[in-house]
C-alpha cells in the first residue's frame, strides 16, 4: 500500500536546507536518537493516521486559493495586538527571576511571546538593514512578540557578525555590528525584549589556534571540555556583551532589553560521545582517566579495567555509540556517564562566574535546551538546571530526508509538542522553550501554535520562541514559504501568532490548578538514559503522559527520592484542572482540543466531525480539519466585546507543490503565491450580550480589509457568519451594543 521512507524524493535545495537545519541541531547523539529521525522511523506506529493524511486531501486541489502576507504594507492593519507590549524593553531596569518566574524591576511577572531570527531559507536576511529595521521591529510587535532571540550571530558575514576578511573568527564586521546595534534598539524601541545567544554555529580558522579547524565544523561537544575553544568563546562573549551600542548608549551586558544570555545551542556529552577527530578523542580519554584517579580509589579502579578488559597499566577506554552503552555493566556506564555530567556542571559554572562575576552580566542566564526527546534529559538537566533558566526544544514531525508521517498531532496527544516539552519544567526555575514549530509540509501544521500557546499558558510556563521568523530582504519578494521553519510568510500562522499572543501574554488561559512534581534519585537519572524508546517522551515508568494535559508538571530534584507511580485516567476526553482545555479523541482517535475561556475561544483539529459547542463560538464548516480561534481584542470577555480577531486556519502549500506517492515528502517544492484552503462554512458567535449588529470584516496579508464587511445573519443560537469567500485566514469581528452610540464599522485599536 505504501512505499517505505527511503522512496521519498526530494528536490537538491529541500536537502541542503534540511542538512543545514540538521548541522544546527546535532541530535543523532550516541545514545540519543534524534527526533529529526525518530520521527520517520516511526512510521509503523503512525500508520492509521498515515492513511487518514494520504487519503483526506488530493494531490491536484482546486480548493486551495492564493493568499500571501505582506508586511511592508501592515502599518495600516487593522489587527495590531502590540497593546500587549510594554515600550520600551527594559524599562525601568533588568529582567529577574523571582518565585520561579521572569518578573520586571517592579516585581510584576512578564512572560515573552517570540522568535528566533535567522536567515537559512532563499530571500532572507538576519540583521536587516537599517532602512528597514523599524519596519521589522513594528512587524514583531503588530503581531504580539515582545522577545527575540538572535540565533547564528556567530556566523560569518553577511549573514552573522564575524569578519570573513580575516584569518581568523576573532573579530566582528563593523558594517554587521552596526546594523545590529540599530536593529536592537529599534527592537528596544518597540517593546521588544532580546534573547541573546552566544556559541551557535560559530566555524573555525586557521587563524583561530584550534586543533583540526577544519574537520570540526561547528565543534560540537569540543567546546564543553576543549580550553582553547572555551577561550575563545569567552573571548567573543566579552567582546559582544562589553561592545556598547552606540544608538542604545549602553554595552549589552548593561542593557536591560537583554533578557535572556544563552551560552550554547543544542550542546551536550552523553556516554557514547565520540569526536570528530583523533584529537579530541585522545584529549577527552586523558580527561577522563585523570577524572578516574581523583574519583575512584585504587579497587574500584582496577574493577573498572577489568570490566573493561584492560591491564593496569593502560588507560581505561570510553564507551563507543549506543550499542556498547546498551550492553555496559551497569558499574561502568554509570561512572562514564557521571563523568560527563560532571563536565558539563563544569562547564556551565564556569561560563556562568565568567559571565555574571567577570563581565557583570545582569540578564538571566540559560545554558543550552533540552533538545532529544527521543532519549532521557535528566542528566544533561542536572546540569542545566544549575543555571538561572531551564529551556526546551522540540518540533512535531521535524523534517528528515526521508520524509515525515505528514499526521496531525490531535490525533496523538501523548507524543504532542504540550508533553514533550512539559517534562522539562523545573521547580523554583523559570521555563522557556526557545524553538518549536510545525515544520512545513505537514498538512496539519495550523494546530501548532493555538495548541502550545494555550498549553504553554496552563502550564505557566515563562517564553516561547517560535523557529523561526526570517525577514525577506528585497522589498518586492515574491511571498512563498521557502523552508520548513520559516513562519513570517505563512499565511495561517501568521495571523496565529497574533492569536496566540492574546492567550499567552495577556493571561487569556489560566495556569494549572494543581501541579504535579517528579522527583529522580541519582541512579534514576542515570539509569533513565537506558530506558526503552517506548518510555519517550518523560523516561519516567509509571508517570502517565496524560498528566501534562490535566494539570501542572514540574521537576522538583534530579538529586532526591525516586520517582512514585501515578495513577492513570481515561483516555478518551483530557480535561485541564481549570476546565478551560480539553482534548477529545474519538472512538477512532481522531482528536480536537477545545479551548473555552472569558476572552478566547478555538476549536482545533477535526471541528468537522467533533460537532463542539462552545460557550461563545462554534462552527459548522466544511474543512476535514482546521482551527478557529477567537479573541477579544478590547480586553473585555467575548460576550461584552465590541472588537475581536477571528482566526481560521486549515492547510498551506506552494503554487505548483507536489508530494510524492505516499505523501511523506515533496516531489517538488513549488513557489509563489503562496496557497491556503480556505475555512468554507459557518461561525456563529454565542451569547453576546445586547448585541445589536454583528459583521465581521474580512482581512488581506497586510491586514487591510478586503472588500465589505460581512453582515451576521441573527439565528436561534446566535450571530452567524459566512467564512470562506472572499479566502482569507483572519477576521476583524465588530459588534454593536443596543446600548452603544458606536457605528457597526467602529474599529478602533485596544489601548
Amino acid at each position: 500500500m505504501f512505499k517505505r521512507c527511503n522512496t521519498v524524493s526530494l528536490s537538491l535545495w529541500w536537502l541542503a536546507v534540511l542538512r543545514a537545519k540538521l548541522s544546527a541541531s546535532p541530535r543523532l547523539c550516541g545514545g540519543f536518537s534524534c527526533r529529526l529521525w525518530n520521527s520517520t522511523s516511526c512510521l509503523s506506529f503512525f500508520f492509521p493516521l498515515l492513511f487518514w493524511s494520504s487519503v483526506a486531501f488530493p494531490q491536484t486541489d482546486d480548493s486551495l486559493k492564493p493568499f500571501t502576507m505582506n508586511h511592508r504594507e501592515g502599518a495600516s492593519s487593522l489587527i495590531d495586538v502590540s497593546f500587549l507590549l510594554e515600550a520600551p524593553a527594559g524599562k525601568g531596569g533588568f529582567i529577574r527571576v523571582q518565585d520561579s518566574h521572569f518578573v520586571k524591576p517592579d516585581g510584576k511577572r512578564i512572560r515573552f511571546w517570540g522568535v528566533n531570527l535567522t536567515d537559512w531559507s532563499k530571500g532572507s536576511v538576519m540583521i536587516p538593514p537599517k532602512e528597514d529595521a523599524p519596519m521589522w521591529a513594528a512587524t514583531l510587535a503588530r503581531f504580539g512578540v515582545n522577545c527575540v532571540r538572535l540565533h547564528f550571530l556567530d556566523l560569518a558575514a553577511p549573514r552573522g557578525l564575524i569578519d570573513k576578511t580575516r584569518e581568523d573568527s576573532r573579530e566582528f564586521d563593523a558594517e554587521q555590528l552596526d546594523r545590529l546595534d540599530f536593529f536592537i534598539a529599534e527592537l528596544k524601541k518597540a517593546g521588544i525584549y532580546i534573547n541573546l545567544n552566544l556559541n551557535v554555529g560559530r566555524s573555525y580558522k586557521a587563524g583561530d589556534g584550534v586543533q583540526d579547524y577544519d574537520k570540526i565544523r561547528w565543534a560540537k561537544g569540543l567546546t564543553l571540555f576543549d580550553p582553547r575553544l572555551i577561550e575563545l568563546q569567552k573571548e567573543y562573549a566579552r567582546k559582544l556583551l562589553t561592545h556598547s551600542n552606540p544608538y542604545t548608549k549602553s554595552e549589552y551586558r548593561h542593557e536591560p532589553a537583554v533578557a535572556i544570555v544563552e551560552l550554547v545551542n543544542e550542546n551536550a556529552l552523553y556516554a557514547g560521545f565520540r569526536s570528530p577527530t583523533p584529537y579530541y578523542d585522545n584529549a577527552l580519554n586523558e580527561i577522563y582517566n585523570t577524572w578516574l584517579q581523583k574519583k575512584l580509589t585504587p579497587d574500584e579502579l582496577d574493577e573498572l579495567r577489568a570490566i573493561a578488559g584492560v591491564s593496569a597499566d593502560q588507560p581505561l577506554p570510553r564507551l563507543k555509540g549506543g550499542a556498547e552503552v546498551a550492553a555496559a555493566p551497569k558499574k561502568r556506564f554509570h561512572t562514564e556517564l557521571s563523568f560527563y555530567m560532571e563536565l558539563e556542571k563544569n562547564y556551565f559554572r564556569d561560563m556562568q562566574a565568567y559571565l555574571t562575576d567577570t563581565l557583570g552580566v545582569k540578564s538571566p542566564i540559560v545554558g543550552t535546551a533540552d533538545h532529544s526527546h527521543s532519549g532521557s534529559s535528566y542528566p544533561l538537566l542536572s546540569s542545566t538546571s544549575l543555571l538561572d533558566v531551564v529551556d526546551g526544544h522540540t518540533y512535531w514531525q521535524h523534517p528528515s530526508p526521508r520524509g515525515i508521517p505528514n499526521t496531525p498531532m490531535v490525533n496523538d496527544p501523548f507524543n504532542s509538542t504540550v508533553v514533550e516539552l512539559s517534562r522539562t519544567a523545573f521547580a523554583g526555575k523559570p521555563y522557556t522553550v526557545s524553538e518549536v514549530n510545525h515544520p512545513y509540509p505537514n498538512e496539519w501544521a495550523g494546530e501548532g501554535i493555538p495548541i502550545l500557546a494555550a498549553y504553554a499558558a496552563f502550564q505557566d510556563w515563562d517564553a516561547i520562541f517560535w523557529y523561526t521568523f526570517e525577514p525577506k530582504l528585497a522589498p518586492d519578494w515574491k511571498p512563498y514559504v521557502g523552508d520548513p521553519f520559516d513562519i513570517s510568510l505563512n499565511p495561517v500562522k501568521m495571523p496565529q501568532l497574533a492569536a496566540g499572543a492574546l492567550m499567552f501574554l495577556r493571561g487569556d488561559v489560566s495556569s494549572a490548578r494543581k501541579t504535579v512534581e517528579r522527583s529522580y534519585s541519582p541512579e534514576q537519572v542515570l539509569d533513565s538514559v537506558r530506558l526503552a524508546k517506548s518510555e519517550r517522551p518523560y523516561f519516567t515508568p509509571g508517570f502517565p503522559l496524560s498528566i501534562p494535559l490535566q494539570h501542572g508538571s514540574r521537576i522538583r530534584s534530579l538529586d532526591g527520592k525516586a520517582t512514585t507511580e501515578f495513577p492513570a485516567v481515561n483516555l478518551d476526553s483530557i480535561t485541564s484542572d481549570t476546565g478551560e482545555l480539553v482534548w477529545h479523541l474519538s472512538a477512532d482517535k481522531r482528536g480536537v482540543v477545545t479551548l473555552e475561556t472569558d476572552r478566547s475561544q478555538a476549536l482545533i483539529g477535526h471541528v468537522k466531525e467533533a460537532r463542539k459547542n462552545l460557550r461563545n463560538l462554534t462552527a459548522q464548516i466544511s474543512n476535514t480539519f482546521c482551527s478557529i480561534a477567537l479573541s477579544s481584542l478590547d480586553s473585555k470577555p467575548i460576550s461584552r466585546s465590541e472588537r475581536m480577531l477571528l482566526i481560521t486556519g486549515a492547510r498551506v502549500a506552494n503554487t505548483g507543490a507536489k508530494w510524492n506517492e505516499s505523501r511523506t515528502a515533496l516531489a517538488d517544492w513549488g513557489g509563489p503565491p503562496t496557497l491556503i484552503e480556505p475555512v468554507m462554512g459557518k461561525v456563529i458567535l454565542r451569547n453576546l450580550e445586547k448585541a445589536a449588529e454583528v459583521r465581521a470584516t474580512a482581512l488581506d496579508g497586510a491586514g487591510r480589509r478586503i472588500g465589505k464587511p460581512l453582515a451576521a445573519k441573527q439565528v436561534k443560537d446566535g450571530w452567524e457568519i459566512e467564512i470562506g469567500d472572499p479566502s482569507t485566514t483572519w477576521y476583524e469581528v465588530t459588534v454593536r451594543k443596543s446600548d452603544s452610540q458606536a457605528g457597526p464599522h467602529a474599529s478602533t485599536h485596544a489601548p
